[in-house]
């Protein structure tokens, strides 16, 4: 009862700006936030990653394949990238970067949000995204690998200014970089940098986009990771060195924990348990991004290989339906379908497609076909 009394209070409040954190925002960026809060408590957006560069069982291909599109008609309304490998001519997941550019244009041209990750190789020491030797220090102004940090921000830089439309305007993104900063296996993680020094990290680099490059049609995301949170503690742990109010727009999480993910289930803690952590862990993230007036968001989810036929409708839908204050989070992500063993949506023939037809079909749940037009007011 009382974490109700808690999200009521936190619900009522309306103070702050209505805008986002880059006051020089470009109108459709602005517009896009703005349509993300007006949205809250109305739908729920259905997102994926790499939902356009392939499907399972087709790599890369030169025409265009969309598994979420093929079982259901429509595409997602919200399409996850990456940027990670940033000096290469492909990125961290082979998907070449003139196709990422390509498909994020159609995207936006059909309507869709396109969200951005970022798992970069440590500046600091020329290892992969997992290499999780100090280095928070050393990438900060000072550090004496700085300046390869500004280096690898200065193309991330010169692909988003790459990104305009068919009139050579600006096209919006929700940058995430730096996601899952409470875990220990990206560099910028507990291992890697220090609390304060994942601040700074993430302080600098939106001021160095913003207002070092001029860069303007970017919302800031920040995500932790569930799985590294005491229920016990979760505003405490959700907010484990948050950077600051004026540096965030979008306030997500990422959890995998909590859905039955195969990968990370633990036998001990029961269906009910899981369900009961996933249902507090989305209603603790509504109540401090509305206090802190921000949009809340489950920038990534999923069940690695659909082991639950029935995932979309009971793991993700009875939740939002059974609690509806849960459905102010702006969308869902799940991950990829990067190969056989490895798809978080179904693909056509797999035994869940209609599962996901049904959780597409509730009106609570909105996929592109069915979005209201988000870039303009």
């Amino acid at each position: 009862m009382l974490n109700l009394i808690l999200l009521a209070a936190a619900l009522a409040f309306s103070g702050g700006e209505e805008l986002p954190v880059d006051r020089q925002a470009t109108p459709e960026t602005r517009a896009l936030y703005l349509n993300l809060k007006k949205l809250s408590g109305k739908g729920v957006l259905f997102g994926q990653q790499d939902a356009l560069a392939y499907g399972v069982g087709r790599a890369h291909p030169d025409s265009d394949y969309c598994d979420v599109r093929d079982v259901c008609g429509s595409y997602p309304a919200v399409y996850g990238w990456d940027i990670g490998n940033i000096s290469a001519s492909a990125n961290v997941d082979k998907v070449h970067f003139n196709k990422i550019k390509r498909l994020i244009k159609e995207g936006y041209a059909r309507g869709g949000i396109i969200t951005i990750s970022w798992h970069e190789g440590n500046p600091a020491t020329g290892g992969g995204v997992n290499d999780t030797r100090p280095s928070g220090a050393r990438l900060l102004p000072g550090g004496d690998a700085h300046a390869e940090l500004v280096r690898r921000l200065t193309l991330v830089g010169g692909f988003f200014r790459e990104l305009v439309d068919e009139t050579g305007r600006p096209i919006p993104v929700i940058f995430r970089p730096y996601h899952e900063h409470n875990g220990d296996w990206f560099w910028w993680g507990t291992k890697g940098c220090t609390e304060e020094e994942y601040r700074a990290l993430f302080r600098f680099t939106v001021s160095f986009l913003r207002d070092s490059l001029d860069i303007h049609q970017l919302l800031y995301a920040i995500s932790p990771d569930k799985s590294r949170m005491n229920p016990a503690a979760l505003e405490r742990d959700m907010l484990y060195a948050w950077p600051g109010d004026d540096c965030v727009d979008i306030f997500g999480f990422d959890n995998y924990w909590d859905v039955g993910n195969v990968a990370n289930y633990d036998p001990s803690v029961s269906r009910a348990r899981q369900d009961t952590l996933f249902i507090e862990s989305l209603r603790t993230l509504i109540v401090l991004a509305s206090r802190k007036n921000k949009i809340p968001a489950l920038t990534e989810t999923g069940c690695n290989a659909l082991t639950e036929v029935n995932w979309y409708t009971d793991r993700i839908l009875k939740p939002l339906r059974r609690h509806p204050e849960l459905g102010r989070i702006a969308w869902i992500l799940v991950w990829r379908n990067a190969y056989p063993g490895h798809f978080y949506a179904p693909y056509p023939g797999h035994p869940s497609s209609q599962d996901f037809i049904n959780f597409k079909n509730d009106e609570l749940i909105l996929f592109e076909d069915e979005m209201e037009p988000m870039y303009r007011l």
